[in-house]
């Protein structure tokens, strides 16, 4: 650090710095991931185990079964005991172990192009709805800046002059964005709604009563015994939350389907005022969701795509200040947004960081862990200068769907984790294409991937999201088969034109622009994310 970055450094207020990440790894985390991987492991190593004594029985002469079975009968008690051992063995192990989870088919909706913005139109009708001068510039830069194209939608109500932000409106939003991704969740994969055991529903800022998980109940008649929840105020991470419960659900209730439905609501949510740390979820978020159909039915698994094989979830709100970074309030005209801490930038390192290091070792090759986990030791017990090993992620996965909460998310990611163009081709598109879908976003990027016919057999994926709360989650999964698109994919009409060349316009450096930019929760997130890779791994 030269003179200038120590001046300026000093002059920055602790509570805008981030944690000085280098002084120590936590292992708590790191063992926490370790524990998880061995639970695994010793399933695996009985297989082998019982292969073997499976080939030595085939191999032993039929003489010396007849002199057994001679001695056995003997030996009655000693038989009962054994077979009551076995038989007490195999029931506790098919009672206890994990039922696989499938992911059938999903569907995403894609709304008609009349709700379609443009940049021009979007300024103009935001002009006439009475923000100021310095706000209107203020939006545009960030709409240049944002890696949205003029093809993103915003709901009805919002194309109204003047907006109509009422409860009818909203209604009537979440009823065409999940209804339109159940229509085709359910015709493309001959699921009758009766058959629906498990229903969640995730959305964060709109909850009316009753709830949008009864709303579908109601719509497709779904059965009186149906186990269903409705998630709300999670932030963009409660995709992943929904899939891990519905999960958990499909561990206790045999043979039936669950469905996932993620969405977002804007019509109520679209902010007024003139604060311009407030005004950037107006820009960036745009009408989208998507449904997920799981099954733990085992007739499933030919026809599934992929099969859930890890879910990691982070969660910070025991402390207070990660509890209250992300907060719902009235500005001072009494006008509603989110409003952000100053410690948000410290809080996301510290779940990010918990996060990624205890998937690491469910998911890093062995090699990777080992030397990993050999330069850790040596730093810890040593206090050696080694220079620490950073993981290859690559190895882990093939395909990373990360949360499209801005172009700062993606470019940080893709820095820190060490990952090709081609790795985050599917965030940028989609932000693109379809902005920020908030929780529905890492099934836009997937869907993606499966129109460029990328998904092959065997391949794994990486889902990670991050919320208010504050919480980071990931999900992976494995392909079972080479995965062709869905049909009505939502990229089926313009699939041929992407990836697209994004004008890498660089972000004006003026201080209201950078102290509202730095206060959009998706960008501060990922942006000390080269902080967090360099907390777990070191330098």
């Amino acid at each position: 650090m030269n003179g200038g970055d120590a001046a300026a450094a000093a002059a920055t207020p602790s509570h805008r710095r981030l944690p000085d990440f280098l002084q120590s790894v936590n292992l708590k985390y790191v063992k926490l991931g370790y524990h998880y991987l061995i639970t695994h492991l010793l399933t695996l190593l009985l297989l082998p185990l019982m292969a073997v004594i499976v080939l030595e029985a085939g191999r032993t002469d039929p003489d010396d079964l007849r002199q057994l079975w001679l001695h056995l009968q003997y030996n009655l008690v000693s038989v009962l005991v054994l077979s009551a051992v076995l038989v007490f063995g195999a029931t506790v192990y098919v009672l206890t172990r994990p039922r696989p989870v499938y992911l059938v088919d999903f569907a995403c909706y894609k709304p008609p192009d009349k709700l379609k913005v443009r940049f021009d139109e979007f300024l103009h009708h935001s002009k006439l709805c009475g923000f100021s001068d310095d706000c209107l510039e203020f939006q545009r830069k960030i709409l240049e800046r944002s890696g949205l194209s003029e093809e993103t939608y915003v709901p009805e109500a919002m194309h109204l002059i003047p907006p109509e932000p009422t409860m009818a409106n909203a209604r009537a939003e979440a009823e065409s964005v999940m209804f339109g991704a159940l229509d085709k969740l359910f015709k493309f994969t001959g699921v009758k709604p009766k058959d629906v055991g498990v229903l969640v529903v995730n959305c964060s800022l709109f909850n009316p009563t009753p709830s949008l998980s009864a709303m579908i109940v109601n719509k497709y008649k779904l059965r009186g015994n149906i186990k269903s929840f409705n998630l709300g105020g999670m932030g963009c991470s409660a995709g992943v939350i929904a899939v891990d419960l519905a999960r958990d659900m499909l561990q206790v209730h045999r043979n039936t389907y669950a469905v996932v439905v993620s969405t977002e609501n804007i019509t109520q949510n679209w902010y007024f005022g003139n604060r311009k740390s407030m005004l950037i979820p107006n820009c960036l978020f745009r009408v989208g969701g998507a449904a997920v159909l799981l099954s733990n039915r085992g007739a499933d698994r030919r026809r599934a795509k992929y099969a859930l094989k890890h879910v990691v979830r982070t969660h910070k709100g025991a402390d207070n200040k990660a509890f209250n970074c992300v907060y719902q309030e009235q500005d001072d005209e009494g006008k509603t947004g989110v409003s952000l801490s100053k410690d948000l930038m410290a809080i996301a390192g510290g779940a990010l960081k918990t996060n990624i290091t205890t998937l690491g070792p469910l998911v890093l090759p062995f090699s990777e862990q080992l030397l990993f986990f050999a330069t850790l030791v040596a730093k810890k017990l040593f206090n050696a200068k080694i220079k620490p090993y950073i993981p290859d992620f690559k190895l882990a996965f093939e395909h990373f769907c990360i949360h499209a909460g801005g172009r700062a998310v993606i470019d940080e990611l893709e820095k820190n984790l060490q990952l090709q163009p081609v790795h985050v081709e599917a965030s940028r598109m989609t932000l693109h294409r379809f902005g920020n879908t908030s929780s529905s976003s890492i099934w836009y990027e997937l869907a993606y991937m499966e129109a460029k016919g990328r998904v092959r057999r065997g391949h794994r994926i990486w889902q990670i999201a991050f919320g208010s709360g504050f919480k980071c989650n990931s999900a992976v999964w494995h392909a079972l088969r080479n995965v062709n698109p869905s049909p009505e994919s939502p990229w089926e009409d313009c699939i041929d034109r992407y990836p697209v060349e994004l004008d890498m316009i660089a972000l004006e450096e003026s201080p209201d622009f950078a102290a509202a930019n730095s206060a959009l929760y998706s960008v501060i997130t990922l942006v000390c994310t080269s902080w967090i890779i360099r907390y777990i791994y070191g330098p």
